[in-house]
């Protein structure tokens, strides 16, 4: 587990402490691996002047390939219950 954001290493920290979030972190200010993944919101998008990243989780396999995408936003994903939904995907092999 992940979680990459446009915020800089100290915001993430700060938010991993407050929050009690578990796993490491990636800053990704220049938005290069957001644009990768296609988590940069479009001109025209809500939240798109505010630079803030599209909600999407990524499932990689063993092998590095996207094996499943998950585009909270767009698909209405109820985010209390989005991890477990990822781990059940996980177990079934996706």
């Amino acid at each position: 587990m992940l979680g990459v954001s446009f915020d800089s290493v100290a915001d993430q920290k700060k938010f991993a402490e407050a929050e009690g979030f578990p796993y490491p972190l990636l800053s990704d200010p220049d938005k290069t691996m957001g644009a990768a993944y296609d988590a940069c919101r479009q001109e025209g998008e809500k939240y798109f002047e505010a630079g803030i990243p599209r909600r999407i989780s990524y499932l990689i396999n063993p092998d590095g390939k996207i094996a499943k995408a998950y585009d909270v936003e767009n698909e209405k994903l109820d985010l209390a219950s989005h991890a477990a939904a990822i781990l059940a995907d996980i177990r079934a092999g996706s």
